[in-house]
């Protein structure tokens, strides 16, 4: 007989967007994204970090100071972003994508281009900001499918 006890389709993608985070060297937030097409394979990835060829040790993670040219916020690529730009090949229309925090307005603006129609996020925290208040209406304005994570109830661990 075959096992019963597999994890689900959302579970094993969010499970990717989560260890996609874990790359991230921002001290503050760690998000990840996996993008999937329409026959559940994995079209890209991403996390959010500096940009290639920047150093992660020259360019700042602090979340606040007296010049915004002194803040990540200024340089680091958003996850989503970050997924979309890794894709290589083909295109994304009709894809879904998973999140580990629901973007904000840029990033949905990236998706909405992109032709992804079906968004998976984990955390909302942000959700009274306006960016991400803006964010929501973008997605939705534009027809992205807006999921909520729902976590089967078990924990998923392993050693790496």
């Amino acid at each position: 007989m075959k096992r019963t006890d597999y994890i689900s389709w959302d579970e094993y993608f969010m499970g990717i967007a989560k260890l996609a985070a874990m790359r991230s060297k921002d001290p503050g937030t760690q998000v990840g994204a996996c993008i999937v097409g329409e026959d559940n394979k994995i079209l890209s990835i991403g996390y959010n970090g500096f940009p290639r060829g920047l150093s992660d040790d020259e360019f700042p993670w602090e979340r606040e100071a007296e010049r915004d040219l002194d803040t990540k916020y200024m340089y680091v690529t958003h996850a989503e972003l970050n997924a979309i730009l890794n894709f290589r090949g083909g295109t994304l229309a009709g894809a879904k994508i998973y999140v580990t925090l629901f973007p904000c307005n840029e990033c949905a603006k990236a998706i909405v281009q992109s032709g992804i129609r079906t968004m998976i996020y984990e955390s909302d925290k942000y959700a009274d900001q306006s960016k991400f208040i803006a964010s929501r209406m973008i997605l939705k304005a534009a027809g992205v499918e807006l999921v909520p994570y729902e976590n089967g109830g078990r924990e998923i661990t392993f050693t790496v």
